[in-house]
């Protein structure tokens, strides 16, 4: 017997997918401010660290920005086939 659908099976809205991806790339693109900033304050191996991060930084959030959440993981479950109900009455049919 097939089990019912159920609305957790559902994958993400679009709306919350996107949500999510600008709230990564915004956690990285600041963590990339951050570099900048320190570089004006760091020095030594600290100062490539900062360098590094800040030159990879844009690479890697768009990375994240674009991917998505995985599809494969929380597909849409089709549902089954429509049941016909019995007629409705007579009665019901004059209340409408």
């Amino acid at each position: 017997m097939k089990q019912p659908s159920s609305i957790t099976s559902l994958p993400q809205s679009p709306d919350q997918e996107r949500h999510s991806r600008m709230i990564k790339y915004t956690i990285a693109m600041s963590i990339r401010m951050v570099c900048i900033v320190s570089l004006l304050f760091v020095q030594g191996w600290w100062l490539a660290v900062a360098a590094v991060g800040a030159i990879a930084l844009p690479y890697i959030a768009v990375v994240l920005a674009n991917v998505q959440s995985a599809p494969g993981k929380r597909a849409a479950v089709r549902p089954g086939t429509l049941a016909i109900g019995s007629k409705p009455d007579d009665e019901s049919r004059e209340n409408r």
